[in-house]
Parts: C-alpha cells; sequence; structure tokens
C-alpha cells in the first residue's frame, strides 16, 4: 500500500466487481488507417494475395498539424436510424447461416514470461490529478477489479489512463479542457503510464505534464521529450484501443453504449476482435460497392440514352425522304418568288406612265381656271371693304341713339323717386292731424283708470289670520304622516310575506325541475361538474342562461359537449383528457374569448364572484397538423383508430380536441395482442413525440430535439371513465328534493293566510289616510285664497302709481306744429328738383331724333351695298365651285401618280434585292430567261396563282429541319461511340464486381466465423443464467448498412426480441452489454480493456451473474488485461488466483501510517482469521 501524509491520502489494494449500463455511443473514427482501393487488376490480386497470407499491413498516416495536444479520435454520426427488432420465432444458431471457411485468427501479441501482453499496463503514477495528492500502482495482467465508495477518484484511473496515452478527452465524456483535470489548488500535475514492450524490448514510460494555468502539456517516452503524434505512433503500434467502446468504456459513456447503432457495433466489433484485416476489407466492400452503384447508374443512364437516339434516328430516316422532295419545291418557289416582283415592277411602271400623262392634264386645267376667274375676286374684294365701312357708321349710330335712350330712361326713374318721395311726405303731413286727437283720447281714459285704482287701494281686502291657516295645515300633515308611517310598515310587512310567498314558490319549482333533471344523464353530469368544481358548474348554468351574448357559439367544457357513442372506447378517449382540459370552455372567436373571460374571471358580473375556470381560443391555420399515419398504415399496425374517430361533439369543438388534446393523432388499439409495440412505437413516433393507447396501457414516446433523437417511452395504466360516463341518480339527493317540496307549499299556505289578514288592515288604513288628506287640501285651499286677496291689492297699487306717470308723459309731450313745417319744406324742394329732371329729358329726347334719321340713311345704304356684294359673291362662288372640283380632279390624279412612282420605285427595290439575295441557281436562272427572246408572258396574278399552288404542295409535305440530315448522320456517330462507352463501362463493372466478390470471399466468411464464435459464448454465458441470447449478422445490399444485431429472451414465455434502449430494462441492458463484451474479450486485439460502473442498474441477480461470468472469461490463461471498476460489491462472489482487486481509500481524514490504517495488514489479519477458523 502506497499512502501520502497530505490533505488528502490514496491506498490501493486488493478487493472486486461491476456492470454495464446504456444508450448511445459515438463511432470512432482512425485517422490514417483506409481502406485500399485497387484500380488495376494486377494491383488487386496482389493487394488480396498479401491479405491471405496475413501481409496487408495498415499504414498510419500522420496528424495533419503537429503538436501536444492535437488529437482526434472521434466523429459523431449523424442521421442515425433506430433498429426496428424482429421477434420472430424463439432461439435459434446464432450467425447469418453462410458457413465461413477461414478460422478468425487473434491478432493479440504474445504473452511474455512476465504474463502480460505487450501493450499491458505494467504501472500508473498520478501527481495532483483531479482527486489524487499522489498515488502509484500496479495493474495486475488479468482481471483488475478497482473497487472504493463513490467521489474517491476510481474513474479518474479511466481519465488518466485516456489522457495519459494521449486519447482525447471526448472519448470520457467529461471535461474538454486539460487544465480543469489537474487538482484544484496546484499548478500543475502529472500522469505516468508504463506499457509492457514487445518481447525482447524494453517497456515503455510515458508520462504526461499538465498545467493549471494553461491547455497545453508536455510528453516524455522514456525520460525523452516527445511530442502528442509519436505517443500515438507507439501506441498505435502496441494496438491499444481507448477510443473503442468495445475496449475502453468509461463511466460517462456506459449509457451510449446499447444506443449504438447496429451497423456501428459491427465496425466497433471488427475493430476490437477478429482478423486485423476486416475493417479494411469491410471499407474496400464500401467503396466499390458505392462505386459500382455509380457505375450501374451511369450505365441505365447511357443505356436509356442510346435506346432514345436509335428510336429518334429510326423516325428521322422517313424525314430525310422526304427532304429532298421538299429542296425541289423549295426551289421552284423560290424562283417564282424572284419573277414575281420583277413582274408586278414592269406592271407598276406601265400604271406610273399612264398616271403621269393624266396629272400633267389636269394641272394645265387649274392654272387656265384661275387666270379666268382673277377680276372678279377683285371686284368682290372692292365691294366686301364698302360693307364694312357703312356697317361700321351704322353700328356707331345705333349705339349712340341706346346711349341717350338709357340716360332719359334713368333721368324718368328718378323723377318717379322724387314724386313718391313727395307723396310720402304729404302723408305724414295728414298723419300728424289724427295723431293729435288720438293723445286727447288717452289722456282722458287715464283719468278714469286712476280715479277707479285710488278707491280699491283705498279699502283693503278682509282676509284670514295666515298663522291660523298654518296651525290647521301642520296639525293635517302630522296626521296625514302618522297614517302614512303605519301604511308604510304595513306596506314592508305585505313585502316581507309576498317575498317569502314568491320564494316558496321558487322553491317549489326548482326543486320540482331538479327532481325532474335527475333522470337526466346531461344534468347528472352537470351535477357532478357542480361539484367537482363549482366555478366551473356555475358558469356554464349561467353560460346556458346568456348564450345571447356572444356572437358565436360558446362550447361547453368536453365533460359536457363530447359523447362517445361506443362505451368500448370511453375509458381510452378519457385518459387523453387532463382534468383541466375536462373543464375548458372553448370560444370560437376572439371577441367573445375576451367578453366571457371580462364576465366570469376577470369580473364578479357574471356569477356574483370571479370565477377560477380554463377558457381557450386559438386562431385556426389553413394546414393544420396531421396524423402521423393514414388509416390504412394504423390498421396495418393492429390499431383501431385515433380518438378522434370515436368521439361525436359540435365541428367547432373539433379544433380544440385537435390543438390541445391531440386526439387526432393518439392511436388506440383495443387488443393489444393485435399490435407490435416496438415496431407501433418507432413507426408512429419517427416524426416526433406521440401519443397512444394500447389495451389499458397509455403510451406517452418523446424523442429529443437534439443528437440521436432517441425514443424515451413513459407507460401508464387507465383505469375505467369517470367523468365523461353519466352517473347514477342519488336516492338522498332525490329525498331531499321532495321534503323541500313539501316544506316549501306548508309555507306557502301561511304566506296567504298571512296575506290576508294584511289586507284588511290596509283598507282600514286607506281609510284614515282619506279623511286626513281632505282635511290638509281645505287648509292649503283657505290658505291660497287668502294670499291670491292680498295680490290683488298689491297689483291694484303698482298698476296706480303706472297710470299716473303715463298720465304726466302725454301731458307733457311737444306740439306737432313745427313737424308740419319742416314737412312742407321738404316738399317744395322736391318739386323744383322735378322739374330741372323733365328739362334734361326734353334735352336728350330731341337729340335722339336727330341721330335716328341718321341710322335710318345708313341702314338704307348698307342694304344697297350689301345686294351687289351679295350677287358678286355668287357668282365667285360658283367660279370658286368650278376651281375647287378642277383641284379635287387634280389632287386625286397627283395622289394617284406618286403612289405609282412609290410603288414603282418600291417595286424596283424589291426585286433588286431579291434578285440579289437569290441563290446562285436561281439568279443563274432569271438572267438566262431575261437574256432569251422568249420572255415569260405570264402576268403576276398568274404567277401569284401558280406560286400559291406550289407552296400548297410544300406545306403538305411536312417541313423538315434543314440540319435533319447532319443530325441524323451526327447521331449516328454519337450512337457508336455511345455503343462503345457502354461496352467500357461494362466490363469496368464487371472488374468492380469481381473485386467485390473477391474481398466479400474473405471477409464475409470471416466475420460470420467471428460472430459465430462471439454468439457461441454469447448464448452459453445466457444459458448459464437461464435466459436464451444470440447474436446475428444483418445482411444489406449496401455493405454500410450491414449490422451485428443482439436478440436476448429474460423469460420463458418471451420470444426472442432484438435489444433496445425501449423494450429491455436498464438493468437488462446492462447485463447484456457486460455478457457481449465478455464475449469478445476471447477475440480482442487490444492488449488492455477497462469498463467503469457497468453494474449500475443491475439488480443483485444479475449483477452476482455478470460478476462470476466475468471472472471465469477475463481470468482464462489466453485472457487479456481487463480493468472493472465499480462502487460496491455482493457478498460471496466468486473470485480467481489470477485476478487482482485495487482498492482506492482516498479522502480528506485518513489515519496516519501506521498498523491500524494499514489495510493491507488489516486484510492479511482477516485472512488468517478465517484460516484458523475463527477462534481468535
Amino acid at each position: 500500500m502506497v499512502r501520502r501524509a497530505a490533505s488528502t491520502s490514496t491506498s490501493v489494494s486488493q478487493e472486486y466487481p461491476g456492470a454495464i449500463g446504456s444508450t448511445s455511443i459515438k463511432t470512432e473514427k482512425i485517422k490514417g488507417t483506409m481502406a485500399r482501393r485497387v484500380e488495376s487488376d494486377e494491383e488487386e490480386e496482389e493487394v488480396l494475395r498479401q491479405t491471405q497470407d496475413g501481409v496487408y499491413d495498415d499504414e498510419n498516416s500522420e496528424d495533419e498539424e503537429a503538436g501536444v495536444d492535437n488529437v482526434e479520435g472521434h466523429d459523431s454520426p449523424k442521421s442515425r436510424k433506430r433498429a426496428r427488432a424482429n421477434i420472430q420465432g424463439d432461439a435459434r444458431p446464432s450467425g447469418s447461416g453462410n458457413k465461413g471457411k477461414g478460422k478468425v485468427e487473434s491478432a493479440t501479441l504474445p504473452r511474455d514470461v512476465d504474463g502480460y501482453i505487450p501493450g499491458s499496463i505494467l504501472r500508473v503514477q498520478l501527481r495532483n490529478f483531479v482527486t489524487y495528492d499522489y498515488v502509484e500502482f500496479s495493474p495486475g495482467p488479468f482481471l483488475n477489479m478497482i473497487l472504493g465508495p463513490n467521489g474517491t477518484g476510481k474513474s479518474s484511473i479511466a481519465c488518466a489512463i485516456c489522457l495519459g496515452l494521449n486519447f482525447p478527452t471526448s472519448v470520457l465524456g467529461r471535461q474538454s479542457d486539460l487544465q480543469s483535470f489537474v487538482k484544484l489548488g496546484k499548478d500543475d500535475g502529472h500522469i505516468e503510464i508504463e506499457l509492457k514492450g514487445p518481447k525482447g524490448r524494453p517497456n515503455i514510460i510515458v508520462k504526461r505534464t499538465l498545467s493549471a494555468r494553461s491547455k497545453s502539456s508536455q510528453f516524455t517516452i522514456n525520460g525523452s521529450t516527445v511530442t502528442g503524434r509519436e505517443v500515438n505512433q507507439r501506441v498505435q503500434e502496441l494496438n491499444v484501443q481507448v477510443t473503442n467502446l468495445c475496449s475502453f468504456l468509461p463511466q460517462d459513456k456506459v449509457a451510449e453504449f446499447a444506443g449504438m447503432t447496429r451497423p456501428q457495433l459491427l465496425r466497433e466489433t471488427q475493430r476490437a476482435a477478429g482478423n486485423a484485416n476486416l475493417t479494411n476489407w469491410h471499407d474496400t466492400l464500401i467503396e466499390s460497392g458505392k462505386e459500382l452503384k455509380v457505375m450501374q447508374e451511369k450505365l441505365d443512364s447511357d443505356q436509356s440514352r442510346l435506346h432514345n437516339d436509335q428510336q429518334r434516328n429510326a423516325n428521322l430516316e422517313r424525314d430525310v425522304k422526304l427532304y429532298e422532295e421538299r429542296q425541289q419545291l423549295e426551289r421552284e418557289i423560290e424562283f417564282l418568288e424572284l419573277l414575281l416582283p420583277f413582274r408586278e415592277y414592269l406592271e407598276a411602271l406601265d400604271l406610273y406612265n399612264e398616271t403621269k400623262r393624266v396629272q400633267r392634264r389636269l394641272h394645265d386645267e387649274v392654272r387656265a381656271l384661275k387666270k379666268k376667274h382673277a377680276p372678279y375676286l377683285a371686284l368682290q374684294q372692292t365691294f366686301k371693304t364698302q360693307f364694312e365701312a357703312i356697317t361700321k357708321r351704322r353700328d356707331d349710330l345705333k349705339s349712340s341713339s341706346r346711349q341717350k335712350f338709357k340716360i332719359m330712361r334713368t333721368k324718368w326713374d328718378e323723377g318717379d323717386r322724387l314724386d313718391q318721395e313727395a307723396e310720402t311726405h304729404k302723408n305724414r303731413l295728414d298723419s300728424l292731424r289724427q295723431t293729435e286727437r288720438d293723445r286727447a283720447k288717452k289722456i282722458e281714459s287715464l283719468k278714469e283708470r286712476i280715479a277707479r285704482l285710488e278707491r280699491e287701494v283705498a279699502n283693503p281686502p278682509d282676509v284670514e289670520d295666515d298663522e291660523d291657516i298654518k296651525r290647521d295645515i301642520v296639525a293635517a300633515r302630522s296626521a296625514s304622516q302618522a297614517i302614512s308611517e303605519r301604511q308604510r310598515k304595513l306596506v314592508e310587512s305585505q313585502h316581507e310575506v309576498v317575498a317569502r310567498e314568491t320564494s316558496y314558490k321558487i322553491d317549489i319549482s326548482e326543486n320540482t325541475r331538479q327532481l325532474q333533471q335527475l333522470e337526466s344523464a346531461s344534468h347528472r353530469k352537470l351535477q357532478f361538474l357542480i361539484a367537482w368544481d363549482k366555478d366551473c358548474g356555475d358558469t356554464v348554468t349561467w353560460l346556458r342562461a346568456n348564450r345571447h351574448r356572444f356572437r358565436m357559439e360558446v362550447f361547453e367544457p368536453a365533460m359536457l359537449s363530447i359523447t362517445i357513442p361506443d362505451q368500448r372506447f370511453i375509458a381510452s378517449v378519457e385518459a387523453c383528457f387532463d382534468a383541466n382540459q375536462l373543464k375548458t370552455f372553448v370560444a370560437q372567436c376572439e371577441e367573445d374569448y375576451q367578453l366571457l373571460n371580462r364576465l366570469i374571471v376577470d369580473t364578479p358580473e357574471a356569477i356574483g364572484r370571479k370565477a377560477r375556470v380554463n377558457t381557450w381560443y386559438r386562431v385556426q391555420p389553413p394546414n393544420g397538423s396531421r396524423p402521423p399515419l393514414s388509416p390504412e398504415e394504423l390498421h396495418r399496425l393492429g390499431f383501431d383508430g385515433y380518438a378522434l374517430d370515436y368521439v361525436e361533439c359540435p365541428e367547432g369543438m373539433k379544433w380544440w380536441l385537435k390543438s390541445s388534446v391531440a386526439l387526432h393523432r393518439t392511436a388506440i388499439a383495443l387488443n393489444p395482442g393485435r399490435v407490435n409495440p416496438t415496431e407501433a412505437m418507432n413507426v408512429l413516433s419517427r416524426d416526433g413525440s406521440i401519443s397512444y393507447i394500447v389495451g389499458s396501457v397509455f403510451n406517452n414516446v418523446r424523442r429529443s430535439r437534439y443528437g440521436k433523437r432517441l425514443a424515451q417511452n413513459s407507460t401508464r395504466e387507465i383505469g375505467k371513465a369517470r367523468n365523461l360516463a353519466a352517473t347514477a341518480v342519488d336516492p338522498e339527493v332525490k329525498r331531499r328534493y321532495e321534503q323541500a317540496v313539501v316544506e316549501a307549499q306548508e309555507g306557502l299556505r301561511l304566506c296567504q293566510a298571512e296575506i290576508e289578514q294584511l289586507s284588511e288592515q290596509e283598507a282600514q288604513i286607506q281609510a284614515e289616510h282619506k279623511e286626513a288628506k281632505q282635511q290638509h287640501e281645505e287648509a292649503l285651499a283657505r290658505r291660497a285664497e287668502a294670499g291670491r286677496q292680498i295680490k290683488l291689492h298689491e297689483r291694484a297699487i303698482f298698476s296706480l302709481s303706472n297710470s299716473k306717470s303715463d298720465l304726466e308723459r302725454l301731458l307733457n309731450a311737444p306740439s306737432i306744429e313745427a313737424d308740419r313745417i319742416q314737412l312742407k319744406k321738404k316738399i317744395l324742394k322736391l318739386a323744383k328738383q322735378r322739374a330741372d329732371i323733365l328739362k334734361d329729358y326734353q334735352r336728350l329726347m330731341q337729340s335722339a331724333m336727330k341721330e335716328q334719321a341718321d341710322s335710318t340713311r345708313a341702314g338704307l345704304e348698307h342694304l344697297q351695298i350689301s345686294a351687289k356684294k351679295a350677287a358678286v359673291d355668287t357668282l365667285c362662288s360658283e367660279q370658286k365651285q368650278e376651281h375647287d372640283e378642277a383641284v379635287i380632279r387634280y389632287g386625286a390624279a397627283e395622289q394617284k401618280y406618286l403612289a405609282a412612282k412609290d410603288d414603282a420605285k418600291i417595286k424596283l427595290t424589291l426585286s433588286t434585292a431579291k434578285l440579289d439575295n437569290a441563290s446562285d441557281p436561281t439568279r443563274q436562272r432569271f438572267q438566262e430567261l431575261e437574256e432569251s427572246d422568249n420572255r415569260d408572258p405570264r402576268s403576276s396574278e398568274e404567277l401569284e396563282t401558280e406560286l400559291g399552288a406550289l407552296k400548297a404542295q410544300l406545306d403538305m409535305n411536312m417541313h423538315t429541319n434543314p440540319g435533319v440530315v447532319e443530325q441524323y448522320k451526327q447521331r449516328q456517330i454519337e450512337i457508336a461511340q455511345l455503343s462503345q462507352s457502354i461496352e467500357e463501362l461494362e466490363e469496368k463493372m464487371g472488374k468492380v464486381q469481381d473485386r467485390i466478390q473477391r474481398t466479400r470471399d474473405m471477409w464475409e466468411p470471416a466475420l460470420v466465423q467471428l460472430v459465430d464464435n462471439i454468439g457461441s459464448r454469447f448464448s452459453a454465458a445466457f444459458d448459464r443464467i437461464g435466459c436464451a441470447g444470440e447474436v446475428r449478422v444483418a445482411q444489406h445490399e449496401d455493405f454500410d448498412k450491414w449490422a451485428i444485431e443482439i436478440y436476448v429472451k429474460f423469460r420463458d414465455e418471451e420470444r426472442l426480441q432484438l435489444l433496445s434502449a425501449e423494450r429491455q430494462s436498464g438493468g437488462e441492458r446492462s447485463l447484456t452489454t457486460i455478457l457481449y463484451l465478455m464475449s469478445l474479450t476471447a477475440h480482442a486485439k487490444a492488449p488492455f480493456s477497462l469498463v467503469d460502473e457497468i453494474n449500475q442498474g443491475m439488480d443483485t441477480e444479475y449483477e452476482r451473474t455478470a460478476h462470476n461470468s466475468l471472472v471465469d472469461v477475463t481470468c482464462e490463461a489466453d485472457a487479456g488485461q481487463y480493468f472493472l471498476i465499480t462502487p460496491k460489491l455482493l457478498p460471496n462472489l466468486r473470485y480467481h488466483k489470477r485476478m487482482k482487486v485495487l482498492c482506492v481509500n482516498n479522502g480528506e481524514w485518513l489515519p496516519d501510517n501506521n498498523p491500524s490504517g494499514n489495510m493491507m495488514n488489516m486484510i492479511n489479519a482477516y485472512v488468517q482469521h478465517r484460516a484458523s477458523g475463527g477462534s481468535s
């Protein structure tokens, strides 16, 4: 035992084992090791010969970047698919069924005389590493059990082996920074590992120094400084496989082993055991298979293209024959198209000459008419000038006369206005006399009124004393108030009795209705809901009475609004809901959702208190989520259907059932015997998490969104339906309702008797109240009369004062004589103004009469000149018409002339261009025709008719691309080349197929032999524990999908089932994993293997079985070095003399180095005690 006196101490001694967990694993990627591809037959045959003779040697390429810590070993596989279980039949011989011809050779180096295999770990020394201050221990050459409590540093030993040999931290699944492995509070530390060297060569001591302040580290081998790359090379030479989970399974990677895909398990098994070339052969098959697939795709494409080209050329043969006929027609058409424009030009030239002659003649006629009409046009211009002058003079005279008449009209209107104003003054003069007479009458009337009012004021009225009347009113009012108080109390008594009567009637009606509704299933559900959740039940009652307040229907909770016609599915459907979902109100629009929450949840407006209820609304997208499988696929898996298929509910409710409860995605199978659990779970959850029901078990499958998307299935038993099924009538509730009806009827009878008694009292009080009211009204009438008399006397005093004031005003009014004089002066002034206006009017009239005479004379002159001008205009108009007609005829001739000229030029240009663009044979034929005396006699119309006929013939001859013949010939060449390419490709494919077959002939037998040997040990291990297990090779057309499948059976009533993280328990998977690793140990190529806390999750029976089997396998004479790390032990386990137990005794409070603290002394004492029979 080695101990260091410090804050922590470590002791290493003898003791024991553990088990394995499972979940997922990363695939190791060996840098530098590549499957060789052979490009030629000679190279391929040579390589295969070397491989078959055992001389095929892997070449290790160097890392791309040199450095101490630059070590890559892992690459996480992507798009990993979960293996499907095949549960068919019971146990059968393991292996693929193909018997291998070769024998799998072990690559393990020969054991040395000290019992260690080269590459085994002889010694480990740690300083300031994780929990250790300092420790050094030497493992044995066979099984080494590292035992100690949790937290003492057992797994740190696995970390030290990995890091000390320069493997990446990702292998451990722990910290990624090297400095985190240095013990807290220390500046540096080191790992020193001594490896057994090849026979006859010295051991290899690898030391790695770590720093707490840097990610870098330093390596030495046997005291010499080296790089991390050199360490990797020396470790690879010894075939150390720390990155292979089949050889090195640290604690944080245990859970990944069972989750390893089957193809990954095959590759890791090949690397860990069997023929050293298995992996290379497999890589060659994978690469060659991919190459063959690419070649096959290209071959299929080329063959399809060859067939298409041959068919297309077969179709072109007919087109080529038609092509020549079409060429002849096109040549004839081309000649006629050249001849036709020349013929049209000659015809256009003739038309041009004719139109030119006519145009010249009409031009001469226009010039002669213009000369003849010139004198008349001059005379017309003279008359026009005279007419304009006399017209202007006449208009000026008319305008002057109109202006004078306008002034005369103004003067006349002014005279009328002055006349009206004088008449107004005369009328006012007459009214002054009448005003004086009216004033005298008013004075007399006021004197009489004043005398009458003075008599009234002098004799005031005799009225009753107001205080006496007030006392009578107060007395009458007090009597009335007393009677009103008695009447009020009587009314209150009546209201109380009526309220009790109404309450009794309501109680009778309500309890009678409750008795009737007890027989209703819907009502019983509502009563059950009220008893369960009063807020929810009261909200349903209120909602049924207030549906009119919502724009759309608000659905009651699912407990009330859905039914399941087929009662077989009622328990399964109810299991899909949780308690809150069964009590959720569903709105169909945002407006109703907000209103419901405001009335029920936010305010006490609806049910008198704020209720705690669940409400729901979501906008329904155009494309909602779909079920994971179609009905046909679902039935093939053994399911009856989805939960939504068995529910009847309003159409608007289905969106909530899909969105919140996912009934359209929850499959139900009443008969569990028809469903394969693993297949159902994998298929239903392939797109994500899912829930489904098989029999009475509710399965909830969840898949992670990251990494390998592993499935986890949690299950629960479903009971009988309670909430969706109608409840029975409670007899106690029915009796309570009936008793309430009887009590209410008795109370109603008593209320009616009391009402009759109160009615009699009411009649007496009303009579007394009527008498008191009459007395009060009489007193009020007396007081009103007294007040009226007093007001009349006061009004007479006020009227007397006003009348005296009016009389004084009239008596003091001024005289009207001054007004009369003033009006007469105004009338005289107006008469003078009217006389002046009459004089001006006379003068203007005389001037207007003179101008009117001048205007009449000018009008007569205008008529004379106008007649002469009209005669000359008529003559000139006739002459102009004659001239215009001649100009029109000339213009038409001019247009024809110019059109014929332009047409001739265009046709000449077109003909010339046609001739220039014509082909040489056509141009030569045209020139020969022009030079000969026999010119073509056909007109342009005849030529055009013949051209149309030839074009019609050409249209009947299907158009062929001018390059059709060239395409035909070119395609013939391509067909020959493509045929040759296909032959060469088929030849290459044959070579690749031969290569695949030869490689497969070596790889498959060796693989089958290896798996058969592992399977035999695996099956035997399971037989020893009373279970069954097989290891098989699963073949596939793609070699990268070949896999190892592990089938196990732990109970007699089961069939063999594929090992998976979903089907077997954690202990079963751990036991299977350790038995597989033990079966692999006999064929392992690695010098040492390690598993850390693999017994976690095992029960005691499995753990004991695993331990005993592990001891048997790892302590055989040909077994390699094996490390088993475990935190616990069972009593009375099996041990072997070759095994070594290392006890980790590490902690803060260890005793000093004395006999009482020496664990080895304690063990020796215990052994001696057992040997002596326990007597001392």
